[in-house]
């Protein structure tokens, strides 16, 4: 296959940054998204250039750090997966394709396309853990009754892997869909009650302090999501939030 890729390049947070055009050539089919830019990268250092700064790690669709913008979507036109598990098969040869970083206020440019993502580090932080004593006084999990329909739902959220699809794409973007995921898989067991009243607020706070916009429920976080977390954890924040503002 042969590609026009045409890149962000940006210096550092500083630089005002420019679409960049790449031709490159013998791209295979069955390629990864990331090993085609690991090829152009090969070229670019052959030939003397700046290689092109990009986010990756497990490349298997867990870790959630390949997060690129594609031709207008989160990791790239196919459905349910990362950049690092889309393949060179779902674009034709002579394609222009255009790379560019996740943009949000809260997810600062790095360099290139690597954004600076702590901001859902610092929401965790803020309330993304529970008071359970694990020094070795811990009860077995299969001693705790918990209804099937609530344990498959809290696996269901606990799947989002923080790559920032729902941010990039919601045109507020709004991280709802995260920390409604994050909120979820806490309040839906009963090892998470004991904070469930300080969690919901206080990673709503840390939210809006970051900077993400508010949600408005046009659903496209939902379907950009490459786990497929559903809206269904953004109402259920939203009566969380809603409880625990009244007991406060």
């Amino acid at each position: 296959m042969k590609l026009t890729l045409k890149i962000w390049r940006q210096k550092n947070a500083q630089d005002k940054g420019a679409i960049v055009e790449y031709p490159i050539d013998g791209i295979e089919p069955d390629m990864s998204f990331l090993e085609m830019l690991d090829v152009l990268n090969d070229q670019l250092i052959n030939k003397g250039d700046e290689p092109v700064a990009f986010d990756h790690d497990c490349r298997e669709g867990i870790c959630g750090m390949c997060s690129l913008f594609i031709n207008g979507e989160a990791h790239g036109p196919d459905r349910g997966v990362t950049t690092c598990q889309l393949h060179m098969r779902m674009f034709k040869d002579g394609d222009t394709i255009f790379i560019e970083p996740f943009r949000a206020k809260a997810f600062p440019v790095i360099k290139d396309l690597v954004v600076d993502r702590s901001s859902f580090d610092r929401i965790q932080h803020a309330g993304g853990f529970i008071s359970v004593n694990t020094s070795g006084n811990t009860i077995d999990a299969n001693t705790i009754p918990i209804d099937k329909h609530d344990a498959d739902k809290a696996f269901d959220a606990a799947a989002c892997i923080g790559c920032g699809a729902c941010v990039a794409t919601c045109k507020n973007s709004s991280a709802m869909l995260f920390v409604s995921a994050k909120v979820s898989q806490y309040a839906l067991l009963p090892q998470g009650k004991v904070e469930a009243v300080d969690r919901v607020l206080n990673m709503v706070h840390q939210m809006d302090l970051e900077g993400f916009g508010n949600c408005t429920n046009t659903g496209a976080c939902e379907i950009e999501c490459p786990k497929g977390i559903s809206l269904e954890n953004i109402a259920r924040m939203n009566r969380e939030y809603l409880a625990a503002s009244l007991k406060g």
